[in-house]
């Protein structure tokens, strides 16, 4: 079961854990973002490119279960302003065991950084920039690679 949601709405934390548990799964490994007010951030706003992002979501959906045995994958990622304190992210791998589930949760994040098509733009006050990538992520995301 891999389930991948794109959308504004504020993310439930408990009904995705819940799902994944349902799987009957041995480990269920989860990752949420949250949107940090470092250096005077305010709000974090993402843009997306509907159809293209949810495909990208699906294929790393799609690899983690290739490579690892899952029973689930959810990846739910919200787009549109969010303040600082907001879950931004939840990623969630349902497996047999912990190794496979962790290390799937692991692979899902580095690469969403860098795979996924989402453009931030933090607000300090009244100015707002876009934010580059992070070379860190680049680094992150090549360790899995074969």
């Amino acid at each position: 079961m891999i389930r991948i949601s794109v959308d504004p709405a504020p993310i439930e934390l408990g009904m995705e854990v819940a799902a994944l548990e349902e799987r009957g799964a041995g480990a269920v490994a989860t990752f949420t973002g949250v949107v940090r007010g470092d250096d005077g951030v305010t709000e974090l706003a993402l843009e997306h490119y509907p159809g293209m992002t949810e495909g990208a979501l699906a294929a790393l959906a799609e690899t983690a279960t290739e490579r690892w045995n899952l029973l689930g994958v959810t990846i739910v990622h919200r787009v549109g302003p969010m303040a600082v304190g907001e879950r931004i992210v939840f990623i969630g791998a349902a497996a047999h065991h912990r190794r496979e589930a962790l290390d799937a949760c692991a692979y899902l994040i580095d690469r969403l950084k860098t795979d996924a098509p989402f453009w931030k733009r933090e607000r300090r006050g009244e100015t707002a920039q876009w934010v580059e990538p992070r070379d860190a992520d680049a680094v992150a995301a090549e360790r899995w690679d074969d």
